[in-house]
């Protein structure tokens, strides 16, 4: 899973459980191990991001299903035979393109989001991220604290056992 990918998930995840909670009276103090609680949004503050997300809703299902189509159609190009590079070519355009309008979904989600916390919300947030991409990141292969290297140890066989 990527960093995006992983971003959106945390995001989307706090939208959908702020629109779960409904209008009811703001909840106890937060126990320590709830990201959404810890952000002490307040009624209105839930209330718009609740709104904000359903609004989205049908741009995200519609995003995120262009994008498992392309890399859908491209997995089938790279394993049809004969071999067509155009095609491979184009399909991987199609990728690049669905990840592309993801990623501004989601940048511009997240942005009309952020405009809704107050400066402590937001420190609050990005350490909440962080704390993702931490826990994360052992499973990244582009992350230099990754104690695997992809490529060298990829392709190695499992030892066989006597």
């Amino acid at each position: 899973m990527t960093f995006r990918t992983i971003s959106l998930a945390a995001l989307l995840a706090l939208g959908m459980a702020i629109s779960a909670m409904g209008q009811d009276p703001p909840p106890p103090p937060a126990p320590a191990g709830d990201p959404i609680q810890q952000l002490n949004l307040t009624p209105e503050q839930r209330q718009q991001i609740r709104r904000l997300t359903q609004e989205t809703q049908e741009e995200r299902r519609t995003t995120n299903l262009r994008l498992r189509q392309a890399n859908a159609a491209l997995d089938r190009a790279l394993y049809t035979d004969p071999i067509d590079e155009n095609v491979i070519e184009q399909r991987i355009n199609e990728v690049a393109a669905a990840q592309g309008a993801q990623t501004r979904m989601r940048a511009h989600l997240e942005l009309r989001i952020r405009r809704l916390l107050d400066p402590e919300q937001i420190a609050t947030l990005l350490r909440l991220k962080l704390n993702i991409r931490d826990v994360m990141a052992p499973q990244r292969p582009n992350n230099p604290n990754n104690q695997r290297r992809p490529n060298v140890d990829a392709f190695r066989p499992n030892p066989r056992r006597p």
